[in-house]
């Protein structure tokens, strides 16, 4: 007599995943609770403790994940590759890929900045006081 199995069991004991080549990785975040401000506020008050929301909370959020991916690229010692506006990512990589000569490996890491509608916050300083302010302002587009 057999007993019924799992779908996760029947993969675990019987399926192998073997990655012979990937020409390319994306990491593309998309979470979709944080594309309205009611998300984004929920994230920096309930997720990370913050009494108050505001988009200077997600620097260092960002400058550390910047700081990691240019850790990993000097760890590795792997080109970062800045891709220009228009540029074609798969003619950068053919170019880097004619030059490259171990039979496997990291080749490069690319960084293409796109745009997107963001909330964001702007500091202020009233020039008669001096006195420092934020105000929120809706769906700017991302630098």
């Amino acid at each position: 007599m057999s007993l019924p199995r799992t779908v996760a069991e029947v993969l675990r004991d019987h399926v192998t995943l073997e990655v012979e080549c990937i020409d390319r990785m994306y990491l593309n975040a998309y979470v979709p609770r944080l594309q309205y401000e009611s998300g984004v506020a929920g994230f920096f008050r309930q997720h990370r403790g913050h009494p108050f929301a505001s988009s200077a909370l997600m620097d260092p959020i960002s400058k550390a994940f910047v700081a990691a991916i240019h850790a990993f690229v000097q760890d590795q010692g792997v080109p970062l590759i800045p891709f220009e506006k228009g540029q074609r990512k798969d003619d950068v990589m053919a170019e880097h890929l004619a030059r490259f000569t171990a039979p496997e490996g990291l080749l490069f890491v690319g960084r293409a900045q796109e745009k997107a509608r963001v909330v964001r916050t702007e500091k202020r300083r009233n020039p008669t006081t001096g006195y420092h302010g934020c105000q929120s302002s809706r769906n700017e587009r991302a630098p």
